[in-house]
């Protein structure tokens, strides 16, 4: 890899994960707000709160992360692997969970997984 081609690899994996922090604090912010003002209804809270973070991930990652314009192309690819990494999420804690260990090792494995996952598919094919 060219020292260019690095530079801007690392500049986007840097840009990615300080967007996937916000996102998270926004996803629950939005959850408790809709809990609080809404409807006491998590599971329903934490669906829209998803949706939320999703749009917001989506416009932020591609405009600033990726410098890509947006478009139905990306969105679409941007939502088919989202909804792989949702499902990459429920398959390590299964297997955390099968494994016999805490938790809190599945939560870890998933927080270090699904974002590796998902900056590699965004990178190589949602954005190329």
């Amino acid at each position: 890899m060219i020292g260019s081609e690095r530079s801007a690899l690392v500049r986007r994996g840097l840009r990615f994960a300080l967007t996937g922090l916000f996102v998270t604090a926004l996803h629950a912010l939005v959850a408790v707000l809709f809990i609080r003002f809404i409807a006491p209804e998590p599971p329903l809270a934490n669906g829209f709160a998803f949706a939320v973070a999703t749009v917001v991930s989506y416009v932020i990652n591609t405009t600033w992360s990726f410098s890509a314009r947006l478009h139905g192309r990306t969105l679409l690819r941007f939502v088919s692997v989202s909804a792989g990494g949702f499902l990459l999420a429920m398959l390590v804690a299964w297997a955390a969970q099968m494994a016999g260990l805490h938790y809190l090792l599945g939560i870890g494995a998933v927080a270090l997984t699904v974002p590796a996952f998902t900056f590699v598919l965004h990178n190589f094919w949602t954005y190329r």
